[in-house]
């Protein structure tokens, strides 16, 4: 087994036990992406990945080649964590990584907390793994980035056609992608005609503000043309790539 592969079976252990790998918790601030875009939010930031993008902007959550992973995480308890979220007041929790769902079986109770706290919530995950049915509640939303070409990242790994088919029978789902080239627009094309994904948000790769507005400029006719939303990265355009915001 690979260094990798080892630190993401300890932390799927861990969350079995109720135990999160948190890489940070912010907010309030503003969802930066998708049909939530400039909604206030807190955001739970976890640790691990089973993918390797090769323009990821949240290594330090698990690369350990590059990072020292214990500098950067902690673990800490899903009670704990919905404490500290709560006293954001955000109303919006917003679960990201890394990959989430790595983690899925202690983001039931912190997801059962949030629901009984009035908030909504939204997971954001990149489509290689089935959620637990704990996790699909009337006030949670998945927004689902299936990896294109550009990622870098090999095909088998990235697309999972019964992990995609079982999110979109899901209600509440957005399917939003990172852009980094135009050959990763027909894929999309050709996932959104094999799967049927709707709603479509693309957004163009970028890490600060001018990128992101000149890759909105370079998407906004195709996206026009195909029935595609256009996400901003507020957050980008509001922070560049600082990290907590």
């Amino acid at each position: 087994m690979s260094a990798a592969a080892g630190l993401v079976l300890t932390a799927r252990r861990a969350a079995a036990a109720g135990m999160l790998r948190v890489a940070e918790l912010f907010g309030p601030t503003f969802q930066g992406e998708g049909p939530s875009a400039g909604q206030r939010a807190s955001f739970v930031r976890l640790g691990m990945c089973n993918l390797d993008c090769s323009w990821c902007d949240t290594p330090y959550t698990w690369d350990s080649g590059r990072f020292d992973l214990d500098a950067e995480l902690r673990w800490m308890n899903a009670a704990r964590v919905w404490q500290e979220t709560a006293a954001t007041g955000a109303g919006l929790l917003v679960i990201t990584g890394g990959e989430p769902l790595i983690q899925q079986a202690a983001l039931v109770p912190l997801i059962s907390a949030a629901g009984r706290a009035g908030w909504r919530a939204e997971i954001e995950t990149n489509g290689t793994i089935a959620p637990a049915a704990g996790l699909s509640r009337p006030f949670v939303r998945f927004n689902v980035s299936v990896k294109l070409g550009g990622s870098g990242v090999a095909l088998a790994r990235r697309v999972r056609p019964p992990v995609i088919e079982a999110l979109a029978s899901l209600d509440s789902v957005t399917w939003k992608f990172v852009v980094a080239g135009e050959q990763d627009l027909e894929e999309i094309a050709g996932l959104q005609d094999r799967f049927g994904l709707a709603p479509v948000w693309v957004m163009p790769q970028a890490t600060a503000a001018g990128q992101v507005l000149e890759g909105l400029r370079g998407l906004a006719g195709t996206a026009l043309a195909r029935g595609w939303n256009l996400a901003p990265r507020l957050h980008i355009l509001l922070w560049g790539d600082e990290r907590g915001r």
